[in-house]
């Protein structure tokens, strides 16, 4: 089974790159939605985290308010790994479960932000694929699609790896600086790319 990992920073446009492989046909597994399902209101996820950090961080509909966990864990490390610690270990769990369920398509393609900072998600894959873009384009992009002030983002950013480490370590880049038709080309181009060497 032909696995690529498919990740970038904030903003770059992964999740429009994950679209386009799922338009082509391609059995995309996204572990930010993996994420999202996992801490839903009942979830034993969602109770692990409100365990450990305190019913201040469930909205009064029981549900998790992203937003504030969202910016506690990225004012302190620790708290960020002990999230990890919780959610990292479920979201592989299920990505392996829904890898599995596709067994005669070619290759597949694993959505990971944090790709490269997970030793797990690299050896899973086969192959790295980087959505990269200009910094100041990861923040413009966010904020506009987001409530989250520049400030936010840069903070988000400065936690995650640095670019230029992502560019070393990528197998395969696509510069997402010119917009969708060219980021959709781009793709096509490694789609057949993928066909030929899995």
């Amino acid at each position: 089974m032909f696995l690529v990992g498919l990740t970038g920073g904030i903003g770059s446009g992964k999740s429009e790159a994950a679209r386009i492989f799922a338009g082509l046909g391609v059995p995309v597994v996204d572990t930010d939605a993996i994420a999202h399902e996992l801490t839903a209101p009942g979830q034993p996820v969602l109770q692990n985290i409100i365990h450990l950090f305190g019913n201040e961080f469930l909205n009064p509909d029981g549900s998790l308010d992203r937003a504030a966990l969202r910016e506690k864990v990225f004012a302190d490390e620790r708290a960020r790994h002990q999230l990890e610690a919780i959610l990292h270990p479920a979201i592989f769990d299920e990505v392996v479960q829904r890898v599995n369920q596709h067994p005669q398509a070619p290759y597949q393609i694993i959505a990971i932000p944090l790709l490269f900072e997970n030793e797990r998600y690299r050896s899973l894959v086969q192959r790295s694929l980087l959505i990269d873009c200009d910094e100041t384009l990861q923040v413009s992009r966010t904020t506009a699609r987001s409530d989250l002030p520049a400030s936010a983002v840069k903070a988000i950013m400065r936690a995650q790896m640095s670019r230029a480490e992502r560019i070393g370590q990528a197998d395969d880049i696509i510069t997402n600086n010119r917009g969708l038709p060219e980021l959709k080309k781009e793709i096509e181009k490694l789609h057949q790319k993928y066909l030929m060497i899995c």
